[in-house]
């Protein structure tokens, strides 16, 4: 599995970064080099994805990543860490936190949550429905519509065909694609027992989870906050970076 090290090597603390459905350690590039001034920071290539590569089985899961993870962090010699995930890979920090409690000192969930929402199922399906139909173009050129809001697209419009010919450059095999979405659509967890303190994440304006998913996610974590903000869509973290980036730093060094 493919991962990058990045940051402090002088003992500092290790924050591992977990992708969403798109799997891939670029996602959180805008944010290494702010977390990397205080932490070591680890962020990987899910199975299946980018430069790891590969396919999937059919029945693939939640936890099958989360104990990907884990084996993981175990190559590494990474006995203790803070978890910062958005959406599936919020989902594997769960997942992780239940099987592994050890591991975990504090999380960061963005638009993650406990029950996948009937509303995010629909979109899913949409989802599916262009991949299967119309081909992986259709599904990489929809994408954005579903993680950003449409006022922040409408300015970067050079960007956003940079991202889609790299999407459809190298899109995954469509069954792996499929299998991910599936492990999301068949999550459900009960929170109840994780202990680590947990930053949740969540924007008003999400397309693809409704925020009270969020504010679910708080209410069922014994030890958790909610930071809920009105903009910023699916992908609030690239929307805002500098925002993220202080209110991650705050959470993860304060006593």
């Amino acid at each position: 599995m493919y991962y990058e090290i990045h940051g402090r090597t002088d003992g500092a603390p290790t924050v591992f970064l977990s992708s969403g459905l798109g799997g891939a350690a670029h996602y959180w590039a805008p944010h290494i080099p702010a977390l990397a001034r205080n932490f070591r920071v680890i962020a990987y290539d899910q199975q299946g994805t980018g430069r790891s590569g590969g396919t999937v089985p059919d029945g693939y899961s939640i936890d099958d990543m989360a104990a990907e993870a884990a084996a993981l962090l175990d190559e590494i010699g990474v006995a203790k860490c803070h978890f910062v995930g958005h959406a599936l890979g919020g989902l594997i920090g769960l997942r992780l936190a239940l099987d592994r409690p050890s591991v975990i000192d504090r999380m960061v969930l963005v638009n993650a949550w406990v029950r996948t929402h009937p509303h995010t199922l629909r979109c899913f399906a949409i989802r599916k429905n262009l991949l299967l139909d119309t081909g992986p173009e259709a599904y990489v050129r929809a994408q954005p519509l579903f993680l950003y809001p449409a006022s922040w697209l409408a300015d970067r419009q050079e960007w956003l065909a940079e991202q889609d010919a790299a999407g459809i450059a190298h899109f995954p095999p469509m069954e792996t694609v499929l299998r991910r979405i599936a492990a999301v659509e068949a999550f459900d967890i009960d929170a109840s027992m994780i202990a680590a303190p947990t930053l949740a994440v969540a924007t008003r304006d999400d397309l693809l989870v409704p925020y009270t998913c969020s504010v679910a996610l708080a209410d069922a974590l014994p030890n958790a906050e909610l930071a809920l903000a009105d903009h910023g869509g699916h992908a609030c973290n690239i929307t805002d970076p500098a925002g993220f980036d202080a209110m991650v730093m705050r959470f993860l060094t304060k006593p």
